[in-house]
């Protein structure tokens, strides 16, 4: 009995641990992608500057500006120029791809270069991860200078940042639910240490609470799980008042339940095996509870 309710003690703890562990997870997982996906982001926004000022190094204009990149959508973003421009599609891939190397996040890729007065598609094409499945067409033709914008659209990958905010939306739901799991589990009021170890003396009578006997005269009585939990309690307050109430909830309290005709059951049969010893006896305490009463 005390071996199974030490397992039972045990499962609760680690219940307790993994839901701990698994909160504490939720939250530092939560937080760190978010701020991983912020740092990603800019890092992104620096390569395709990058990409578009050395698409003007290539056209021959080494003076005018690369305008702020826009994110124009999820995972998708705008470079533009502050004059017309000319390239060369085999450049442009081979310049884009070296940079968005740099870019952990960066495998699959869409890229258009649009016209600035109507957003035709001058130019577009597609990188894969698997690189068989790559569509680059035209490499070799120049394009007329004029003004171009370039988008460049990221499939997405791993977890967003509005993923993370449904993280972060999750977090209330579990500590609702270790709540309730705390709740449910709320650890039994222990009994001092070294009870289910000492041979405990009252009067003549010699209490194994490990073993579960009791030795009176010389005579082995055997005792059950329940009347030893009793008997220690009683043990360890010899004449003093135990309220009923402590007992019930000491001893049935993990069962979940309490049942008032039990406790008046098992007081009675502890109480004859113990008739051996005339020094001992269990009195009813009226209004109150019980009293392990010991002679000197």
């Amino acid at each position: 009995m005390h071996l199974s309710r030490n397992l039972l003690s045990g499962k609760r703890k680690y219940l307790f641990g993994v839901i701990v562990l698994s909160f504490i997870s939720v939250i530092c997982a939560a937080f760190s992608m978010t701020g991983s996906d912020d740092f990603n982001i800019a890092r992104r926004e620096v390569l395709l500057r990058r990409i578009g000022h050395e698409l003007l190094l290539q056209s021959g204009d080494s003076t005018s500006r690369v305008l702020p990149v826009k994110k124009i959508a999820e995972n998708e973003y705008q470079i533009r120029f502050e004059n017309d421009l000319t390239f060369r599609p085999d450049s442009l891939v081979n310049t884009t791809g070296r940079l968005l190397a740099e870019d952990p996040l960066a495998h699959d890729y869409v890229v258009n270069v649009l016209t600035c007065g109507d957003s035709s598609v001058a130019y577009g094409y597609a990188i894969s991860k698997n690189k068989k499945d790559d569509i680059v067409p035209c490499k070799g033709r120049k394009q007329p200078r004029a003004c171009y914008m370039i988008n460049i659209k990221f499939k997405p990958t791993g977890i967003n940042i509005a993923q993370s905010g449904y993280l972060l939306g999750s977090l209330p739901f579990l500590a609702f639910v270790g709540f309730i799991f705390l709740r449910s589990v709320k650890p039994r009021r222990a009994l001092p240490a070294g009870q289910y170890t000492d041979i405990l003396t009252l009067g003549a009578v010699s209490f194994d609470a490990k073993n579960r006997k009791l030795i009176i005269n010389g005579k082995t009585i055997d005792l059950t799980g329940t009347e030893t939990r009793l008997l220690v309690i009683f043990a360890l307050s010899p004449n003093q008042t135990i309220e009923r109430s402590r007992l019930q909830k000491e001893i049935w309290e993990d069962e979940g339940v309490i049942v008032g005709r039990s406790l008046d059951m098992f007081i009675s049969k502890l109480r004859k095996k113990l008739e051996l010893d005339p020094n001992i006896n269990i009195v009813v305490v009226r209004g109150k509870g019980y009293k392990l009463e010991v002679s000197a």
